[in-house]
């Protein structure tokens, strides 16, 4: 009695079998040790997140640059321009870009968080009922829509609307106000959502990656062998890559030829990037793969040739917590300078250092703001939209 109540937790439930593909060439492997949702790869970094709450920064190499230790697991690792975002199932979203993981979203503990995206600060939030949320930059719900289907395993952000992929197809909606702009039926439940410029790709349970237009035009089928739990794609979906629940991978060229089918040899691919030539994956034995995805290296394999992978081991140690303490400065010579205020009920944040637009709000942690206290910020940007600026690294409070 009186006792807030743990919020309701669906552990997506996911079944792996063995691939009878030829195996993939993989370049290393690192081992996290639980199954693994999170991830996202960019020139300096790859990011897993894991179904411990572990979450680990790795360069290309292999080797481990940066962990955190997050109070459940890790749904989703999304970024949003410069920032890095992991989706907890502790109704939070954490900002990494710093020491120290950061709440950034504190999510209705009513909904049950299935999947999540930002674009330029804009969350969206696909739950079990097949709700989809949006919430703004000061972490304010701006509109809830309830789609025609359930478990929304897909929602993607771009600055004209949210793409919701359900269990009755995907639908798209209108960024500002939530109105329904088209909907596609799939005759699967989608699992999985990828988007690029002009196109959203939805992973299905009848074994297919279907593509439509941003404008809701459907386009190529990519037929997999068993169902379908994350795809991803090469620039502007020049080639189209699936992960399935028999720990296969398939490459497919734009049209929907199918290209290859390889084994991962390291569980399921449940999340996967392409970049640079490689597919990086992260699978339900909490693998973290980087596979050459070179024509040679991918010939070579389909001959039975393949190189000796690089195993890596997860350190020990869990690495940084999220925490409310801060630590102290009075050094104000670098850095930017915010400070808290009250605006009727609401605690806001509002840069005070010079040439900045003191009238604009800052997107700031909800859980360490103290009214009247002012805050030393590594750095604080425009928003890509304008109207509002993002704090950026590492946060003190000024003494």
């Amino acid at each position: 009695m009186g006792v807030r109540q743990k919020r309701s937790i669906t552990r997506r439930q996911v079944n792996s079998t063995n691939s009878t593909a030829k195996q993939s060439p993989i370049i290393w492997k690192f081992n996290s040790n639980s199954a693994a949702f999170g991830i996202f790869v960019d020139g300096e970094r790859c990011w897993l997140g894991n179904q411990s709450g572990q979450v680990f920064a790795l360069n290309h190499q292999g080797t481990v640059i940066n962990q955190f230790k997050l109070p459940e697991g890790v749904k989703c690792l999304v970024a949003d321009d410069i920032w890095i975002y992991a989706g907890c199932d502790d109704g939070n979203v954490y900002d990494l870009t710093g020491k120290l993981p950061r709440v950034a979203y504190q999510i209705d503990e009513n909904v049950d968080i299935f999947w999540l995206d930002i674009h330029d600060g804009l969350l969206g939030v696909s739950d079990a009922k097949g709700g989809v949320t949006t919430i703004d930059h000061d972490d304010e719900s701006q509109w809830t829509r309830l789609s025609q289907g359930t478990s929304g395993w897909m929602v993607r952000c771009d600055h004209e609307g949210v793409y919701h992929g359900h269990s009755a197809g995907v639908t798209m909606y209108d960024h500002k106000e939530g109105r329904m702009l088209w909907h596609q039926k799939t005759a699967g439940a989608v699992l999985f959502g990828w988007q690029e410029a002009t196109t959203v790709y939805a992973g299905t349970s009848d074994k297919k990656v279907y593509s439509f237009s941003k404008k809701g035009e459907p386009g190529a089928v990519y037929k997999c062998d068993a169902s379908v739990y994350s795809c991803a794609t090469a620039l502007n979906g020049k080639y189209v890559f699936a992960g399935d629940n028999s720990s296969s991978i398939y490459c497919f060229n734009q049209t929907g030829e199918r290209l290859w089918k390889l084994g991962t040899g390291c569980g399921s691919a449940l999340s996967m990037q392409f970049s640079d030539n490689r597919i990086y994956i992260v699978t339900t034995d909490g693998s973290l793969a980087c596979i050459d995805a070179s024509e040679a290296a991918i010939a070579a394999a389909q001959a039975g040739t393949i190189p000796e992978a690089t195993i890596i081991k997860a350190p020990k140690g869990e690495g940084a917590a999220p925490s409310t303490v801060l630590e102290t400065t009075t050094d104000t010579s670098a850095g930017v300078i915010v400070e808290c205020f009250r605006q009727g009920t609401k605690l806001r944040i509002r840069v005070v250092s010079p040439n900045y637009n003191s009238d604009w709000k800052v997107q700031f942690p909800r859980d360490i703001r103290e009214e009247g206290q002012r805050y030393w910020v590594q750095e604080v940007r425009e928003s890509a939209g304008g109207g509002f600026y993002r704090v950026y690294g590492d946060i003190k409070k000024l003494v």
